[in-house]
């Protein structure tokens, strides 16, 4: 008799043990959408330096119900936040990031389309305004808002910068139609406003620093000027963040990390910053560097919570914007539990607005750096970044390199009226005092500043040229 065929038995068996092997069960693969605004520079360390370190993969969750999960993620970068609320509501974007004023629109879009997201985290901020400017051309002969009546400005519309120009018409009293405002793009704007076809460019973070950093504008209208805070944020789709929270929570986990490494190492982060991104690793300082103009900080601050409703109502009164219900869209639950996973006091960091400041020993006066809102520091082309106690410290210091023979990258220094750092040789400057070889200078990063403060104390207004003249390196 023919023995029976094993070959039914063995395909049962196999389909039985495929069927009960853990491994062999089709384990969920989680996709993250994240959207990014990578030359953006204040949003970096929510999307780049995550994306560049590995801090995402090394902060999500890989036990308990995500022991067998693996994770895929598309990293898109845009030039602006509109694109990535698109992203959102289509389901293609689970985490985004973007300026205060478009986050107002991703939240009011998400709620009444049904696709809601929540904000909840901020990555950096200027609790006064500080990063969005207007800037003109170099050779423009304007210096003021008020000298650009009737001209055609530019800016993103729907950005940060397009809502704090809203606010400064509103401060000011002036009417919408104080200019002849059109949409461009930044990097549409850069070429216009470099070929001369527009009067102003207003801009986010760093455009407004970039372009007279690459020699062809000149700043005249600061956010700082507002007296408004100005942050970039974390949104989530809430369908996600509901159905993963600890993937929510990795993610801020992971933002922390990449704060603290570029507060650790800011030189290195603005030049890997460069490497990543384009933007010149001494825009990038200026930004993220110690006393630079935006602080890194997770925390959601009452503060910025009061100017979200504050902005919501310009939006509201130019009909720019559905309804928000800021309530349910704020939610800081995910930071705090990130907080407490790392062991960190989150109430503590929520009252602070402190960043890191400049420090160190002044190479030049041989005095401490110890006065914030008087330092200064000079990077060395192809060297280190070096900190000065004074204006005038610093400024020697310039000279006595270029004596040497070293060339200087970047030389900073803090706007005396405005509080905000600045690039020395785009700063006017009030020279004053009774020693012509140890004067008084002053910078400022708006010249009508700088008359006045020359006028009160009986001094001069000089250009840079002028008062590296003024300077007496032996001193």
């Amino acid at each position: 008799m023919k023995a029976p065929s094993l070959a039914p038995r063995m395909a049962i068996t196999l389909l039985a043990t495929t069927l009960l092997t853990p491994a062999a069960v089709s384990a969920e693969t989680i996709h993250i959408g994240l959207g990014t605004q990578n030359t953006t520079t204040n949003t970096v360390t929510g999307g780049v330096v995550l994306k560049e370190l590995g801090l995402l993969e090394k902060h999500l969750p890989k036990s308990g119900k995500y022991k067998d999960v693996s994770y895929s993620f598309s990293w898109q970068n845009f030039t602006s936040g509109p694109p990535i609320t698109n992203g959102m509501m289509a389901d293609n974007i689970q985490i985004g990031m973007m300026g205060d004023y478009p986050l107002m629109v991703n939240g009011a879009t998400g709620q009444a389309t049904g696709n809601e997201t929540q904000l909840i985290a901020i990555i950096a901020y200027n609790a006064f305004g500080g990063g969005n400017g207007i800037v003109v051309h170099k050779d423009s002969p304007y210096f003021d808002l008020a000298d650009l009546k009737g001209k055609n400005v530019s800016v993103p519309f729907g950005s940060a910068a397009h809502g704090m120009m809203l606010g400064a018409l509103q401060k000011r009293g002036y009417p919408k139609d104080f200019w002849n405002l059109v949409s461009q793009s930044p990097e549409v704007g850069s070429t216009n406003l470099q070929e001369k076809r527009i009067d102003a460019h207003g801009d986010f973070v760093p455009f407004a620093e970039l372009l007279p950093f690459r020699g062809f504008a000149r700043k005249i209208f600061d956010g700082v000027e507002t007296n408004s805070p100005t942050f970039h944020g974390v949104v989530v789709r809430k369908d996600f963040a509901e159905k993963y929270p600890e993937i929510v929570t990795a993610y801020i986990e992971a933002l922390m990390e990449a704060n603290e490494w570029v507060r650790q190492n800011p030189k290195l982060a603005a030049e890997k910053i460069e490497e990543w991104t384009g933007i010149n690793k001494e825009v990038a300082y200026i930004f993220l560097g110690p006393g630079g103009v935006h602080t890194l900080d997770p925390t959601i601050k009452p503060k910025f919570v009061e100017a979200v409703g504050a902005n919501y109502k310009v939006l509201k009164s130019l009909n720019m914007i559905k309804d928000l219900k800021i309530e349910a869209w704020v939610n800081d639950a995910y930071v705090r539990q990130a907080f407490k996973n790392v062991g960190a006091d989150y109430d503590k960091q929520l009252a602070s607005f402190a960043g890191y400041d400049v420090t160190g020993t002044d190479p030049v006066c041989g005095s401490p750096v110890s006065e914030p809102a008087q330092a200064g520091q000079i990077w060395i082309d192809g060297g280190d970044i070096l900190s000065f106690s004074s204006p005038a410290c610093t400024l020697a210091g310039v000279k006595k390199f270029a004596a040497e023979g070293k060339k200087t990258s970047a030389v900073y220094l803090v706007d005396r009226q405005l509080g905000i750092k600045v690039f020395a040789d785009a700063a006017f400057y009030a020279v004053s005092g009774t020693d012509p070889k140890k004067p008084e200078i002053a910078p400022f990063l708006l010249k009508r500043d700088a008359e006045a403060y020359a006028a009160k104390n009986n001094g001069k207004l000089a250009s840079y040229d002028e008062v590296l003249a003024a300077v007496d390196v032996s001193q």
